[in-house]
């Protein structure tokens, strides 16, 4: 069955531009979960981003009549045992995530600070389920840069420059969720038959 619509499990409006600048060029239209009438809170109890995917996509495709797309994505910081990992989005109050980071890693030395994002996808239908993952890595420097982005993406190192000094096409070609993004691209043109 072609593909034509989408629901992304989000509110988060710089995700579902993401989502939708990627998917567009396959004619799908991509519609947040708010706008297909899904008014629920998935409970993120998964120990991995996998795990959290498909829970938020199965909330949702529960109820809506439309394939869903979910993503986790997170941060992992090698010297901090891949912390926030998981815990990403609820590490520290909304804003305050890039500060408690940096506070945190204050004593850690610029060869000691890698880190990496991750996001895993899940596309859900009537007939199974799909997930593919992306990752980029980089970083953590020692201060807030760039305006772009949203969460870490100040503090994320890639190449020298932060995520948020870049403009969407620069980072979308080189982050975790283009990354997934791109391989949900190809599962769904294949999906689609073209």
């Amino acid at each position: 069955m072609m593909i034509k619509k989408v629901v992304m499990a989000t509110n988060n409006a710089n995700k579902l531009r993401e989502v939708r600048e990627i998917l567009s060029p396959l004619g799908i239209e991509v519609i947040s979960q708010k706008e297909a009438g899904a008014d629920v809170e998935a409970d993120e109890t998964g120990d991995t981003f996998k795990e959290n995917a498909i829970i938020k996509a199965q909330a949702v495709f529960d109820l809506v009549e439309y394939p869903v797309i979910a993503d986790d994505s997170g941060l992992c910081v090698d010297a901090l045992d891949g912390r926030p990992g998981v815990y990403s989005a609820r590490y520290a109050s909304k804003g305050q995530e890039c500060d408690k980071l940096l506070d945190e890693m204050k004593e850690v030395p610029d060869e000691k600070r890698t880190a990496r994002f991750e996001c895993w996808i899940a596309f859900m239908d009537n007939e199974f389920t799909e997930v593919v993952s992306g990752t980029c890595s980089g970083s953590i420097g020692n201060e807030k840069r760039g305006t772009n982005g949203f969460g870490y993406d100040p503090v994320f190192l890639y190449e020298g420059r932060t995520l948020a000094e870049m403009d969407a096409d620069e980072k979308n070609k080189i982050s975790h969720r283009g990354a997934a993004l791109k391989e949900l691209y190809k599962y769904l043109k294949e999906r689609n038959g073209d």
